[in-house]
């Protein structure tokens, strides 16, 4: 379905263009074939290998209830075909055309019930609602049908960033209470499991149930996630099914993720698609410097570390375990007009290594040139507003002759993990509704599990360990396979866990694993409900210690035994028969133990009882890579080809040049010959061997 090679691709938006920008030399005609042409050979010529065109432009392809214009794209592929360039034809259903919502208006969607979003941003829509997907459905069949001979079409993208709300409408909220029905079956059985006595919210009807607008109950709201996500899942798993029926065999379909979407589990719902593709945005200038500065940014979409790059690049590979596309990343400056920061030189090259290090089998560009219209004006593409190549363009090709070079070397890697990071979807639901941690001030932090466990992360890869991410769905159940496969795994803030992946924690300690539990680990059952038994639940034992009481910490606090601070939050631990590696000063006056370790069958389970800053989270694991001695602005991270040879892709994340000592013998991918020792420039990159050439 892909190409041997890793996809270097760009968004292609020619529909675009003004008809009335100045001509130049470069491209004579701005608007159709010629401004095309050359876009196309601008491509080319920088080794861009793909292209992704349609999704967004539903009111272009049926300009009118029932009258298509399907022929507009032609000119698009076929220069595209003429060039050797791929083509992933999007379908546009995520924005609707004006004349839709006019004659359905019932299709809007609601974020609170009754107020419907208003028209004239993207995805308002309810997709659910009949009269959509009717006209969802019809011009989908339209475009795949017409266009599916295409030689140059290769896949497709069905919608874009799904699901970007919770639709509280109407028939939503029905289907919903239906789920219930089927899943308790009466109203005793929900009042019981969700603890419906307190404040008086006991049902005694099905018709009692009150929207989710001012839901105050936990298990009410991670059951409403649920449901959200299993929509989004349906209706990007029906969009990927018409595609099916169209296809040619060889042609692939999968959506793009944004992965901190609110009505998103990716597990599921990438197990519809062929690959599993994700949208990648990261802080670029200083925001990618190691040792990484605090950030100027909240946890959001964009990543504020090198670590958060990796971070969302495992959890893209994690959705299917299997190599995946970035199907959006900075070419520039991202974000609205006040958010100018573009890339220091050699940033983009970083990027792209360090997606194909973890496996990416493309990287494609959100766009190609940026737009002279629309919400998004200021958004850079490669080319800029005047549509000539510059700095951004130089670079892209730099990547594109890198690629070219390493041909099939560096397909289908399969990154080496050291320790993996257990990621669980529904805890993230459960702790934005319950923070455990609190913003300066005291506002609660909605974004408390992603921080808890990005603090983790970043303490793998500045022990100079090779991390990884685990969704909790793919555990398995078997713990020796797990110990084979990672020998550690960290797990924090499981917060929601069923009682058999808790046991299966505890056996993969037993068979040999290294489990390090962080905070809220276990707290919850699957309903969302504090587990009746000392805390952390089902692993008490095992980690000879327990706790019953937990505060907020508003500074960082030393801790003695091990290098590093306590922040955020601290577990009163109890040790029973644990050894006590860590210690800080509570503000009581006290020295409290805070990270223990005890040994568990043949393995050890060590447990931290706060969010450690990145030094005591790297100090955790008492050891290094294989690449001993490397600068802090240096990363190493590894993956094994289809020939089972082992890659290094090695980083420097700074503004100076710094001199690597090799382990071993290797050889340089790109630019030929055995080497034992390295130079980087600054924010440089190196693809290293091993073995002879």
């Amino acid at each position: 379905m892909l190409p041997p090679r890793v996809v270097l691709g760009t968004a292609y938006y020619p529909e675009y263009l003004p008809r009335d920008v100045p001509f130049d030399e470069l491209a004579p005609l701005v608007h159709g074939g010629d401004r095309i042409a050359t876009d196309l050979e601008l491509m080319a010529a920088a080794g861009i290998t793909a292209i992704r065109v349609g999704e967004s432009v539903w009111s272009t392809w049926e300009p009118r209830d029932g009258v298509f214009d399907l022929e507009w794209i032609l000119p698009v592929l076929d220069a595209a075909g003429q060039r050797g360039i791929d083509v992933v034809l999007g379908t546009p259903t995520y924005a609707v055309p004006p004349w839709l919502q006019c004659a359905h208006p019932e299709i809007a969607a609601e974020r609170r019930t009754g107020e419907r979003v208003p028209w004239g941003i993207r995805q308002e829509v309810d997709f659910g609602q009949p009269a959509f997907r009717f006209h969802a459905e019809r011009v989908i069949r339209r475009i795949v049908g017409r266009h599916r001979d295409h030689p140059a079409v290769i896949g497709y993208q069905v919608d874009n960033e799904p699901g970007v709300l919770l639709a509280h409408n109407s028939a939503a909220f029905s289907a919903f209470v239906a789920r219930l029905r089927a899943t308790y079956g009466d109203v005793e059985a929900l009042n019981e499991a969700w603890g419906l006595t307190y404040w008086s919210h006991r049902l005694s009807d099905w018709s009692d149930l009150w929207r989710p607008d001012g839901n105050s109950t936990p298990s009410y709201d991670l059951a409403w996630r649920r449901f959200q996500a299993d929509r989004t899942t349906e209706f990007i798993g029906w969009q990927a099914e018409l595609v099916r029926e169209l296809r040619r065999p060889e042609q692939f379909v999968t959506t793009c993720l944004a992965y901190d979407r609110p009505a998103v589990a990716d597990g599921p719902l990438t197990s519809r698609l062929d690959v599993a593709a994700g949208n990648i945005y990261v802080d670029v200038q200083d925001g990618l410097e190691r040792p990484a500065r605090p950030s100027r940014l909240e946890v959001g979409w964009i990543g504020r570390s090198v670590a958060e790059l990796y971070l969302a690049a495992d959890r893209v590979r994690g959705s299917r375990g299997e190599p995946f596309l970035v199907t959006e990343t900075n070419a520039t400056s991202i974000g609205s007009s006040h958010q100018n920061s573009p890339p220091y030189d050699g940033q983009l090259r970083q990027l792209a290594w360090a997606f194909v290090s973890r496996g990416a089998q493309m990287v494609e560009y959100w766009h190609w040139h940026s737009i002279h219209h629309g919400a998004e004006t200021f958004w850079g593409g490669i080319l800029g507003h005047d549509l000539q190549p510059g700095r951004v363009y130089d670079e892209i090709a730099v990547i594109g002759d890198e690629l070219a070079r390493a041909g099939s070397s560096v397909v289908g890697l399969r990154p080496d993990v050291d320790v993996a990071v257990v990621w669980s979807v529904e805890s993230d639901w459960a702790l934005q509704f319950q923070p455990p941690l609190a913003h300066p001030g005291g506002a609660p932090d909605r974004s408390s599990y992603r921080t808890i466990v990005s603090a983790f992360y970043t303490g793998i890869l500045d022990a100079g360990l090779r991390p990884g991410v685990l969704p909790i769905e793919r555990l398995g159940n078997d713990p020796a396979a797990l110990v084979a496969q990672y020998p550690t795994l960290v797990v924090a803030a499981l917060y929601i866990a069923s009682d058999q992946q808790l046991e299966l924690l505890r056996e993969y300690a037993r068979a040999g694993g290294h489990l390090i539990l962080g905070p809220r680990t276990g707290y919850a059952d699957p309903e969302a409900r504090p587990r009746l038994e000392p805390a952390p639940p089902r692993l008490s034992d095992a980690a000879g210690l327990h706790y019953q009481e937990y505060e907020n910490l508003h500074d960082d606090l030393p801790v003695t035994g091990l290098p590093g601070h306590a922040t955020r939050w601290a577990e009163t631990l109890t040790v029973d028969d644990a050894q006590t590696l860590g210690w800080y000063h509570h503000p009581g006056g006290t020295q409290r133990p805070i990270i223990t370790t005890k040994c568990c069958g043949k393995g050890r389970i060590t447990y931290v009882g706060t969010v450690p800053d990145p030094v005591l989270a790297a100090a955790l694991h008492g050891r290094t890579g294989a690449w001993s001695g490397l600068p802090a602005a240096v990363t190493a991270l590894s993956a094994v080809d289809g020939m089972g040879e082992r890659l290094w892709f090695v980083h420097n994340w700074s503004g100076d040049a710094v001199v690597v000592e090799v382990p071993g013998e290797m050889v340089d991918v790109l630019g030929g010959g055995l080497v034992a020792r390295i130079e980087l420039g600054a924010w440089d990159v190196r693809v290293l061997r091993e073995g002879p050439a």
